[in-house]
C-alpha cells in the first residue's frame, strides 16, 4: 500500500494512536511498533516515545486529502489497524484550521487525557466535534450566558446544556434551592413531598397531564411513554418521524425505509431488527405520509410520537395544521398521540409547544428543564392511561433516582422563575433579535442561510432554504457551518458543534451579548466569503 492511500486509510477508517505537532518530541505510546505519520513538509525525521523508543516517520509524496494546515501548524497522525472509528477519525484528522491553536492548549491535553479512558473521549458523541472536526473545548466553569475553558476563553453560550438551562448557568435561585436540599440529602429511595409540589406545578400547567411520573432522563420518558401507549392499547406498532430523535432507545433508533411511510432500520449497530420492526417512520411534516401509515397500519397503531417543534435536525417548526391534523389520525385510528416536549417544554411557554399550538396529546415527555438541568425528565397524560402503570396498573416501569429532592428542589425553582411575569416576552425578543441578526449577517456576506425560530429556539442553516423535514435539513453545507463555529468560538460564541442542532437562548443572556455575537457573526462570515 502507498504511503497516499495509507494516508487516506486514516482519515476513513483506522485507529488514532496519537496527534502531535510540529518540534514535539514526545508521541503517546500507543502499542510497540512502528507507526507510519502523516506530515507535511517533506523532511524525515524520528520522535522519541517517552525516552523509550524511537519511532520513524515514513513520508508521504503529497499531502492528503483532509490533511490541512494553518498558520503554519501541522497535523500528525500515528495509525494501525483498520478500525470503524471513520467518526471520531474524521474529528481530529478532519480540518486542521484555527481550531486547535496554543491558546486552546489545555482543552488539547484534557481531550488527549480523555481518550485513554472514555469512549471517544466523550460520554455524549456530539462533544467530541465530530460533526465540524477540532478538539472539543473543556468546560471549566460557567455563570449566565457565559462558559469558560480550562485555558481560561471565555464563550456567549448558546448551548445551554442542549436547552435546558433556560435560566442560564448557575441561577442564583436554583442554586440556593439545590444547596440548601443538599445538606439534607440527595437520594432516599422513597417518596418526598417535593415531588408532589413539582408535579403540581406542571399539572397545573399542562392541562393534557392529569398523572405524571418522574424518570431520570427524556430517553427514560420516551421510552416508558411507548411502552406504556403499547401496553395500554394492546398494539404494537409505534410511528415515529424521520430526523426526530427520542434518545436512544434500541426501536426509536431506526432510519426511514425507501418507501412514503415504512418500517425503520436500526441506525446504529447493536440493535437488533426485530427491535425496529415495529416502528413506522415517515417524513415530518407530511400529512400525507402520516394518513398512509394509518390507513395501511391503523388497526396496529399504538400511538404516533412526535417533537411537536423538532429540534434535533435543526430548530424545525411544524407546518399550519400538522399537529392539528396527527391528532385527528390518532383519534379516528384509536391510537395515543404522544408529544416529546423534552426540547420544546417550558422552553416555548409555560404549557409548551402543546399551548403555543393549541393541540392536546395524549402523553408528554419532558425533560431536564424541570429539574433545572438536573437529570430529570417525566411523562404524562391522561389519568386513564397513566393508571395503567405500575404499582396500579399491568405496565412496569421504575427508576432509583426518579424524584431525587436534589433535582426536585431544583425544578421547584426554576418553574417558579419562569412564571415570573415578562420571562417568555424576554425570551422571544432575544431570540428574534438574534435569529434576524444572523439572517441579516449572511445576506451581507452573500452566504446562504435559511433562519429558523420558535420562541427561543432558532437554527442558521447554510442553505437557500426551506426547511422543513431532514431531507430539506441535509440539504445545508455542514462544511461551511463547521468553519462558522470556529470562526465564532474564535470570536467568543460557542454554538452547538452540529449543523443538526438548536441554538437555544436563556433568560441570562443580555441584548448587548445578542448585539456582541452579531458583530462576530458578521466578521465570521465576511471571513468565510473571502475564503
Amino acid at each position: 500500500m502507498s504511503l497516499q492511500a495509507r494516508s487516506l486509510m486514516v482519515v476513513i477508517g483506522c485507529e488514532i494512536l496519537a496527534i502531535v505537532s510540529p518540534g514535539s518530541d514526545i508521541l503517546p505510546r500507543a502499542r510497540q511498533e512502528t507507526l507510519t505519520l502523516t506530515k507535511q513538509p517533506l523532511t524525515s525525521r524520528k520522535f522519541v516515545v517517552q525516552g523509550e523508543r524511537d519511532y520513524t516517520v515514513a513520508e508521504p509524496k503529497s499531502q492528503p486529502q483532509n490533511v490541512g494546515r494553518d498558520r503554519g501548524e501541522w497535523l500528525y497522525a500515528a495509525h494501525s489497524r483498520p478500525l470503524g472509528l471513520a467518526g471520531m477519525i474524521s474529528t481530529i484528522m478532519g480540518r486542521k484550521s484555527t481550531k486547535d491553536t496554543p491558546k486552546n492548549a489545555k482543552s488539547q491535553a484534557a481531550f488527549t487525557a480523555a481518550l485513554k479512558v472514555l469512549a471517544g473521549g466523550v460520554n455524549s458523541p456530539v462533544r467530541a466535534f465530530g460533526a465540524i472536526g477540532g478538539v472539543p473545548r473543556f468546560i471549566a466553569k460557567a455563570k449566565g450566558a457565559l462558559l469558560t475553558d480550562l485555558d481560561g476563553n471565555d464563550y456567549i453560550d448558546y448551548v445551554c446544556s442542549w436547552g435546558p438551562l433556560i435560566l442560564g448557568h448557575v441561577d442564583e435561585r436554583v442554586a440556593a434551592a439545590a444547596s440548601k436540599v443538599l445538606g439534607k440529602g440527595w437520594s432516599y429511595g422513597a417518596p418526598t413531598e417535593a415531588e408532589t409540589r413539582l408535579a403540581e406545578r406542571i399539572t397545573e400547567d399542562f392541562p393534557s397531564i392529569e398523572r405524571l411520573r418522574f424518570v431520570s432522563s427524556g430517553t427514560e420518558a420516551a421510552m416508558s411513554a411507548v411502552r406504556l401507549a403499547r401496553g395500554f392499547t394492546g398494539r404494537d406498532i409505534v410511528v415515529k418521524c424521520e430526523g426526530c430523535y427520542h434518545g436512544h432507545v434500541d426501536a426509536l433508533l431506526v432510519k426511514a425505509g425507501s418507501g412514503l411511510a415504512t418500517f425503520g432500520t436500526p441506525s446504529s449497530a447493536g440493535v437488533p431488527a426485530a427491535m425496529a420492526a415495529n416502528t413506522l417512520v415517515v417524513p415530518y411534516n407530511d400529512i400525507a405520509a402520516a394518513r398512509q401509515a394509518f390507513e395501511t397500519h391503523g388497526p396496529q397503531i399504538a400511538a404516533f410520537l412526535v417533537e411537536p417543534v423538532a429540534g434535533n435536525m435543526g430548530c424545525v417548526p411544524p407546518m399550519d395544521g400538522y399537529l392539528a391534523a396527527l391528532r385527528a389520525l390518532c383519534d379516528e385510528a384509536g391510537a395515543l398521540l404522544i408529544f416529546d416536549e423534552v426540547i420544546t417544554g417550558y422552553r416555548l411557554a409555560l404549557g409548551g409547544a402543546q399551548e403555543v399550538f393549541s393541540v392536546r396529546p395524549d402523553l408528554t415527555c419532558l425533560g431536564k428543564i424541570i429539574g433545572g438541568g438536573m437529570p430529570v425528565g417525566a411523562y404524562g397524560g391522561r389519568a386513564d392511561i397513566m393508571e395503567r402503570l405500575s404499582p396500579v396498573g399491568p405496565v412496569y416501569q421504575a427508576g432509583t433516582l426518579s424524584g431525587n429532592p436534589l433535582a426536585m428542589a431544583a425544578g421547584l425553582a426554576t418553574l417558579e422563575a419562569l412564571h415570573e411575569p415578562g420571562t417568555y416576552e424576554k425570551l422571544d425578543a432575544l431570540a428574534v433579535r438574534l435569529a434576524d441578526g444572523l439572517r441579516d449577517a449572511a445576506a451581507a456576506a452573500g452566504i446562504p442561510a435559511f433562519v429558523t425560530r420558535v420562541g427561543s429556539m432558532c437554527t442558521a442553516f447554510f442553505q437557500l432554504g426551506p426547511v422543513t423535514d431532514y431531507v430539506t435539513a441535509a440539504r445545508s453545507d455542514t462544511k461551511v457551518y463547521a468553519q462558522f463555529v470556529h470562526a465564532m468560538l474564535e470570536r467568543g460564541v460557542y454554538l452547538p458543534p452540529s449543523q443538526f442542532e438548536t441554538f437555544f437562548v436563556s433568560t441570562a443572556h443580555t441584548q448587548e451579548q445578542i448585539d456582541q455575537t452579531l458583530a462576530a457573526a458578521a466578521e465570521a462570515l465576511g471571513i468565510l466569503k473571502q475564503a
